[in-house]
């Protein structure tokens, strides 16, 4: 994180995420993702949120080509 990140309200988290607003609060919860608490509210970095979606990122599996067995 750094100070010239852009911090994001739990609403813009989801959003981004194409969640609803409860899956980003269930985050910050169970503390599995960094947050700021600025007097009563929560803010996210926006750093933080992109690094959540590259570490949750799967990559698709590249099979080669399969052969039958002939009878």
């Amino acid at each position: 994180m750094t100070t010239a990140d852009r911090l994001l309200t739990v609403e813009q988290v989801a959003e981004l995420l194409g969640t609803t607003v409860r899956f980003p609060r269930r985050l910050i919860a169970e503390r599995r993702i960094t947050f700021v608490k600025v007097g009563r509210h929560v803010r996210i970095p926006e750093s933080v949120v992109t690094a959540y979606i590259d570490a949750h990122t799967v990559e698709p599996v590249l099979r080669g080509r399969r052969f039958r067995a002939v009878a």
